[in-house]
């Protein structure tokens, strides 16, 4: 048995501008997603705008202080403390914004019927606060314990290449591409990470340039 407080997890800034509070990885639970979203500033996102389409997952949010305003396909509506909402479709889009400084929102899910497995962007979010070598490191350590995506292993091409180490960037980059090519050529389109390796001929054939 763990116990701790919301207040007690690590923080992470997440790009929406909400902060993110790991749940799951903190307990090393392996049977369902769990985790807190608190927002950085008053009014600003606190669960982003997303479907689960690609993991198949239903939600459940719990509030567990302060006040959120929930858009959930086409309602929209408020949830104060110890309110839920359970989105059982994954291809609804959901998303809120914290109405109270103090808000903290609890989100559970999986996919029904499977055994459930750690979604990749743990990974990637967590990385993307590290610098180049040190999140490189972390991605190589770690990345066994999730499913293999293409996003994994283009985040881990940009790291590697802001890192010095194009052969590594490269090698990650094709991996992207023949598991997804279609999203790795618009992430690469303009991504600056990818600079140094722009001009070799493998990053053209990876993106299809």
């Amino acid at each position: 048995m763990n116990i701790t407080h919301i207040d007690e997890l690590e923080r992470i800034q997440m790009p929406d501008g909400f902060v993110w509070r790991p749940v799951r990885s903190h307990f090393g639970i392996r049977a369902f997603g769990v985790n807190v979203y608190t927002p950085s500033t008053p009014d600003s996102q606190i669960v982003e705008e997303h479907t689960e389409n690609q993991l198949g997952h239903q939600e459940l949010y719990l509030v567990l202080r302060g006040r959120a305003a929930f858009t959930v396909g086409d309602d929209s509506f408020e949830l104060g403390q110890g309110q839920l909402v359970f989105v059982r479709d994954p291809s609804l889009r959901r998303g809120a914004v914290a109405v109270d400084a103090d808000t903290a929102v609890l989100a559970v899910g999986a996919k029904p019927g499977e055994a459930f497995q750690p979604s990749a962007w743990e990974l990637g979010f967590r990385a993307s606060q590290m610098e180049p070598r040190e999140a490189v490191a972390y991605v190589e350590q770690y990345m066994s314990e999730y499913p293999e995506s293409a996003a994994t292993y283009y985040n881990l091409a940009c790291g590697r290449a802001l890192a010095g180490d194009p052969a590594g960037a490269l090698d990650a980059l094709e991996r992207a591409a023949d598991m997804d090519a279609d999203a790795v050529r618009k992430w690469a389109e303009n991504d600056t990470d990818l600079d140094s390796i722009r001009d070799d001929p493998r990053f053209a054939k990876a993106v299809g340039a």
